[in-house]
């Protein structure tokens, strides 16, 4: 058995920092489900170099991940990303602007009132408060 085997995380990050880390959680036995924006995905999977036309880096990345493409701004992908955290996810982490996942109506305080035990983690490349919080940016 693996140390984390039974813990359900749902991953909405992109690029580098937030892949990784859930990769390394997948790889420690989590069960991790990326979700990505319909039709474009995480931007990884369209980087080169490419093999079979998805970036090296994107299959790397997202091993041991199921994968599902949810539009956040429609109120049915809302929808469904509330019945996963409500039906048994363990964990949420997102990787967007300090701000976004609460206009989009999923934030924290959304989240928690349909399963008060939700672990909910934000990674942003200037933290969620100062001077820079607004500004677009990732690194390991």
């Amino acid at each position: 058995m693996r140390p984390l085997e039974g813990i359900k995380i749902l991953d909405l990050t992109r690029l580098l920092p937030g892949p990784y880390g859930t990769m390394l959680l997948g790889d420690l036995g989590a069960e991790v489900i990326k979700i990505e924006e319909p039709e474009r995905g995480d931007y990884a999977r369209w980087n080169p170099p490419q093999i079979n036309g998805v970036g090296s880096r994107h299959l790397l990345l997202n091993r041991n991940k199921k994968s599902l493409t949810l539009n956040l701004k429609a109120a049915e992908g809302k929808a469904v990303l509330r019945r996963m955290v409500e039906q048994g996810a363990d964990v949420l982490i997102e990787q967007f602007r300090p701000g976004v996942m609460d206009r989009l109506g999923v934030g924290y305080k959304d989240l928690e009132k349909v399963n008060p035990r939700i672990i909910y983690c934000s990674l942003t490349g200037y933290g969620q408060d100062g001077p820079y919080r607004d500004l677009a940016g990732h690194d390991l």
